[in-house]
């Protein structure tokens, strides 16, 4: 079954977001269908914020180590594009489908001290470049468009979101990606103004598997909280070594 068929079937894809090869591993180990580079995640492990301060070539070496340490499909976030420039962007596909990437996050909106939403019409010109000089190069890549509008927090945030799919999909993608989308109507809203596959992300309030399934949801992603979630529990396990003066706390989980 091919990447964008898994996103068409009776259930959503459970994307597993992994930030390096070991956890790349344990999904593979876990009998999870596909998983994705968490851009945060990675970012994070480097060193850095979450918002393009990463290289595209730091990227690039964490996506080859997952990529020779499981033959599950990869999907790789690249934030923003790494690039305003739509050909610039569009040669960085090529070099992730190259490799065996199948899956490419795209995001519209930039971080410049806060994030900031781009404008929706130059926005999707600067898809439809990319997804033209894609097609001349003959790159068969699921285009996952997140839209960050519940992220920011828009105005009459349901209805720009579809504002911005519908626009989006003229640039004939694959797929759209709405993080912290959580109620139930704005979720069937969303689904309901398009053919593409709709994308939702791990949240606290985010109905579980089988109603975001009841809700024709093709896609549900982890994000950055399952590495977050590791960082703490090392954190607190730390902490008990140095409460304790003793490593006990380490074997006896």
């Amino acid at each position: 079954m091919t990447f964008k068929q898994l996103h068409h079937q009776n259930t959503p894809l459970v994307i597993c977001n992994v930030w390096d090869a070991n956890s790349a591993k344990t999904a593979e180990k876990l009998n999870f269908k596909a998983i994705g580079t968490s851009s945060a995640a990675i970012a994070n492990m480097l060193g850095y914020e979450d918002g393009e301060q990463m290289s595209f070539d730091e990227l690039l070496y964490i996506v080859k180590r997952i990529l020779v340490s499981t033959t599950l499909p990869l999907t790789v976030d690249i934030e923003s594009g790494y690039s305003r420039d739509p050909l610039i962007t569009a040669g960085y596909i090529k070099i992730l489908a190259d490799l065996g990437v199948v899956g490419i996050n795209i995001e519209d909106s930039i971080v410049n001290g806060t994030r900031k939403l781009l404008d929706p019409i130059n926005f999707t010109k600067y898809l439809k470049i990319i997804k033209d000089e894609l097609i001349k190069q003959k790159i068969d890549i699921f285009i996952n468009v997140r839209t960050d509008t519940y992220i920011v927090g828009s105005d009459n945030v349901l209805d720009q979101t579809i504002e911005r799919i519908k626009l989006y999909e003229t640039a004939e993608i694959e797929g759209v990606f709405v993080p912290c989308i959580t109620n139930e109507n704005d979720i069937k809203a969303v689904v309901k103004s398009t053919e593409l596959a709709i994308n939702v992300m791990c949240m606290p309030e985010l109905p579980n598997f089988d109603v975001l399934s009841q809700l024709s949801v093709n896609r549900i992603s982890m994000g950055n909280f399952l590495f977050d979630n590791i960082t703490t529990s090392l954190e607190n396990s730390l902490t008990s070594i140095l409460n304790t003066e003793s490593f006990k706390p380490v074997f006896s989980q």
